[in-house]
């Protein structure tokens, strides 16, 4: 099984589809692994790229520590990956949680082994409400969420797929998805240890990215949806690609929150595009 060892000698699981073209490393959302980037590796590499996806620690396949949730550590995880397989001209592609980790290693370790950055549905630049920042979710929301999943885990995560997929908006979008699909993903997120799952919902809800956007300084694409109730477009889309500079930002009408998979085509598409520009 491949694998990397992390500065805390953690076991961190990796998928790598080999392909002739530039690395895509593919960062998971909160919850999930490394297998939630199914529909974009089988695209992407059968156009001949490598096709590289982490389970982040607790995650999937990985060691469950029940530590290292906190972003530096998270985001030191990404470092010892592409370190460790030594990857160059990366294309790095974040999904909600997962954009707080690319960008916080980009401030942390540098734009060197980096080409570009894709960043989907991300919870970036800053989630929870302060006086900066009134727009965000009070601590009593992030604290309310946080013992609904610890009080009942698979309630809270079906559940919560008619928000997340944004469920009922106009097409294209989240009627296309099968029941059969939409169960797949919960199985996917159940996977993920209990203790992983409630200290990266905190690390996701109050991880202020705003200082590290000015690192990103590889070209950068922002993908956002104008139905994310997860993430909503005005604060997380709009402002992440105001602080990028030279950052292009596509918002998807009708895209949720899980557009890995309603809008996946076209996602795939735009992804491809943007890496072969």
């Amino acid at each position: 099984m491949p694998s990397i060892e992390t500065n805390d000698h953690t076991t961190l699981y990796y998928r790598d589809w080999y392909g002739t073209g530039k690395p895509v490393v593919f960062v998971s959302a909160w919850s999930f692994g490394s297998a939630m980037w199914e529909y974009q590796m089988l695209a992407l590499s059968e156009r001949g790229l490598r096709c590289i996806a982490l389970d982040r620690r607790g995650h999937g396949r990985s060691d469950d520590p029940g530590r290292g949730y906190d972003i530096d550590t998270l985001s030191d995880d990404l470092a010892s990956l592409l370190n460790q397989l030594d990857l160059h001209e990366a294309t790095l592609v974040g999904n909600s949680m997962g954009c707080q980790e690319i960008l916080h290693y980009l401030a942390r370790h540098g734009t060197s082994r980096i080409a570009r950055v894709a960043l989907v549905s991300g919870v970036t630049p800053f989630m929870r409400r302060s006086e900066d920042n009134p727009q965000g979710l009070p601590e009593e929301a992030i604290e309310f969420n946080i013992s609904r999943v610890r009080q009942d885990r698979p309630l809270y995560m079906g559940a919560g797929a008619i928000t997340y997929y944004g469920l009922g908006s106009a097409w294209p979008g989240p009627e296309l998805l099968s029941s059969e699909m939409i169960q797949w993903s919960i199985r996917l997120i159940l996977e993920c240890s209990p203790k992983a799952c409630i200290e990266c919902q905190r690390t996701a809800s109050t991880t202020d990215a705003r200082p590290d956007l000015p690192a990103c300084t590889v070209p950068t694409l922002v993908l956002h949806g104008d139905n994310d109730h997860i993430a909503p477009l005005d604060l997380c889309g709009r402002r992440t690609a105001q602080g990028i500079a030279g950052s292009t930002l596509k918002i998807y009408p009708g895209g949720g929150h899980g557009m890995f998979l309603t809008h996946r085509d076209y996602l795939n598409s735009d992804l491809l595009a943007f890496i072969e520009s």
